[in-house]
Protein backbone atom coordinates (compact mmCIF):
# COMPACT_ATOMS: atom_id res chain seq x y z
CA UNK A 1 0.00 0.00 0.00
CA UNK A 2 2.24 3.13 -1.41
CA UNK A 3 5.69 1.11 -0.10
CA UNK A 4 6.36 1.84 -3.64
CA UNK A 5 6.08 6.06 -3.66
CA UNK A 6 7.32 6.19 -0.12
CA UNK A 7 10.66 4.26 -0.70
CA UNK A 8 11.20 6.48 -3.90
CA UNK A 9 11.10 9.25 -1.61
CA UNK A 10 13.35 7.96 1.17
CA UNK A 11 15.62 6.82 -1.52
CA UNK A 12 15.41 10.35 -3.59
CA UNK A 13 14.76 12.65 -0.70
CA UNK A 14 17.76 15.03 -0.66
CA UNK A 15 17.33 15.46 -4.22
CA UNK A 16 13.56 16.37 -4.27
CA UNK A 17 14.56 18.50 -1.00
CA UNK A 18 16.58 20.73 -3.64
CA UNK A 19 13.64 21.34 -5.55
CA UNK A 20 10.44 20.55 -3.26
CA UNK A 21 11.90 21.82 0.15
CA UNK A 22 8.63 22.29 2.28
CA UNK A 23 6.34 21.62 -0.23
CA UNK A 24 4.00 18.68 0.11
CA UNK A 25 4.83 16.51 -3.21
CA UNK A 26 2.29 13.96 -4.61
CA UNK A 27 3.69 10.81 -5.80
CA UNK A 28 2.36 8.19 -7.89
CA UNK A 29 4.96 5.20 -8.88
CA UNK A 30 8.26 6.82 -8.63
CA UNK A 31 7.21 9.91 -9.99
CA UNK A 32 6.37 13.21 -8.73
CA UNK A 33 3.25 14.33 -10.62
CA UNK A 34 2.56 17.49 -8.37
CA UNK A 35 3.53 19.88 -5.74
CA UNK A 36 1.40 22.34 -2.95
CA UNK A 37 1.69 24.42 -0.34
CA UNK A 38 -0.32 22.11 2.07
CA UNK A 39 -1.58 18.49 2.45
CA UNK A 40 -5.19 19.56 1.66
CA UNK A 41 -4.73 21.45 -1.61
CA UNK A 42 -2.14 18.71 -2.76
CA UNK A 43 -5.36 15.89 -2.00
CA UNK A 44 -8.03 18.70 -3.51
CA UNK A 45 -6.17 18.65 -6.55
CA UNK A 46 -4.59 15.44 -6.82
CA UNK A 47 -8.32 13.46 -6.14
CA UNK A 48 -9.33 15.47 -9.31
CA UNK A 49 -6.92 13.13 -11.30
CA UNK A 50 -6.04 9.96 -9.59
CA UNK A 51 -8.34 7.77 -7.50
CA UNK A 52 -7.68 8.16 -3.52
CA UNK A 53 -4.80 5.43 -2.51
CA UNK A 54 -3.08 5.19 -5.46
CA UNK A 55 -1.04 8.26 -4.48
CA UNK A 56 1.09 9.60 -2.05
CA UNK A 57 1.46 12.90 -0.40
CA UNK A 58 4.46 13.84 1.40
CA UNK A 59 5.87 16.57 3.25
CA UNK A 60 9.11 17.43 1.83
CA UNK A 61 11.56 18.33 4.31
CA UNK A 62 15.13 17.10 6.03
CA UNK A 63 15.31 14.25 8.23
CA UNK A 64 12.46 11.90 9.62
CA UNK A 65 10.41 14.28 11.27
CA UNK A 66 7.27 14.71 8.52
CA UNK A 67 7.62 11.23 7.22
CA UNK A 68 3.94 10.13 6.32
CA UNK A 69 2.12 8.34 9.37
CA UNK A 70 -0.28 5.66 8.19
CA UNK A 71 -3.23 5.08 10.73
CA UNK A 72 -5.41 1.66 10.50
CA UNK A 73 -8.20 1.42 12.40
CA UNK A 74 -9.22 -2.09 14.44
CA UNK A 75 -13.27 -1.86 14.43
CA UNK A 76 -14.97 -4.53 15.88
CA UNK A 77 -18.61 -5.35 15.41
CA UNK A 78 -20.70 -7.81 18.33
CA UNK A 79 -24.20 -8.73 17.72
CA UNK A 80 -25.59 -8.29 21.56
CA UNK A 81 -29.12 -9.51 22.54
CA UNK A 82 -30.89 -6.88 23.36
Amino acid sequence: MLEREFKYYLKHQNELLEKYNNRYIVIVGNNVVGDYNSNEQALVETKKKYPLGTFLIQKCTNGENDYTYMFHSRIRFSKKNV
